[in-house]
């Protein structure tokens, strides 16, 4: 039997069973713990619906919302997520967006009309124009980003989303390279960051879960760079290339515990599976969160 040394931070870590009962600093946050027995560490944090090792998801169809039902092995419901899309206040953005660039055209075209003359328009006309004209583009988009909502993810206990478990903050509106997500308990409270980059996505999707103090915990990552590799060059194939993931701890070398795995039907259906993760290292919270966000996040 395994020994565990279990942080307040949430880190988790299987240690040699000799170490039971000395106190060792947590590798995560520096604090020093003792290290308990397997059998007599706490359990993990959360709801109940978090202490189990294998978690179903289907995403719901005919919604605006993005929604998946959470369900256990044997089949029942026991947790919601919904990611809104804000399709109003989107349209409202790319509305704005369209009146911003109209508006400087008019503007332009009304600066033409009044300087213009038989032997042509003054420079300072010509140049101020260009401008204009070159900077409508990047004012109109402004307007978009400045106006279009975030799109944060809960998680809920019931299907009225009374209940909030975690939520899942999206962090910037444009990502160029990096996306970061804030995830948050309950009481909304920082429990961990995720992370991912668009350029190693051209190559093999990862996704790294991060502690709030910026930590790499776990990382989650296409199952193969070979079937990454042949993704690229001939998508799903017919269902066989499905986008699979490994989550592993502390980096991508380290040991594998968990996967996420979409099921070989017509609609989207996963199994994120944790029982090679014995002691638990791997909060559920954001186990489930992160299995929401690879498809969700990932436009699967």
């Amino acid at each position: 039997m395994p020994a565990i040394l279990q942080c307040a931070c949430g880190h988790r870590v299987e240690v040699k069973d000799d170490l039971v009962g000395r106190s060792i600093k947590c590798p995560n946050c520096g604090t020093p713990n003792t290290v308990t027995a397997a059998d007599q560490a706490a359990p993990a944090a959360g709801d109940p619906a978090f202490q189990r090792d294998k978690y179903l998801m289907k995403q719901q169809l005919m919604t605006i919302a993005e929604k998946y039902d959470i369900a256990d092995e044997a089949g029942n419901l026991i947790l919601f997520a919904e990611r809104p899309r804000h399709f109003f206040q989107g349209l409202l953005a790319a509305f704005a967006g369209c009146a911003v660039w109209i508006v400087m055209l008019v503007a332009l075209f009304q600066l033409d009309e009044a300087f213009r003359s038989p032997t042509g328009s003054p420079v300072w006309v010509d140049v101020v124009a260009t401008v204009v004209f070159l900077g409508s583009f990047p004012a109109a988009i402004y307007a978009i980003v400045k106006l279009a909502p975030l799109r944060h993810t809960t998680i809920y206990r019931d299907e009225e989303s009374r209940q909030k478990l975690v939520e899942i903050l999206q962090d910037q509106k444009v990502a160029f390279i990096t996306a970061t997500y804030s995830v948050k308990d309950a009481d909304g409270k920082a429990i961990a960051k995720f992370r991912k980059n668009y350029l190693y996505n051209l190559i093999r999707k990862r996704w790294h879960v991060l502690s709030p103090s910026g930590q790499v915990l776990f990382v989650a990552m296409e199952d193969s760079i070979v079937l990454a590799l042949l993704r690229r060059v001939l998508g799903p194939f017919f269902g066989l290339l499905r986008t699979n993931f490994v989550i592993n701890q502390g980096g991508e070398d380290g040991p594998t515990v968990g996967e996420f795995n979409r099921k070989m039907t017509l609609f989207d259906k996963y199994v994120l599976d944790l029982t090679d993760d014995r002691i638990r290292a791997l909060d559920r919270r954001l186990a489930v969160a992160l299995g929401v966000m690879l498809d969700t996040g990932e436009r699967r």
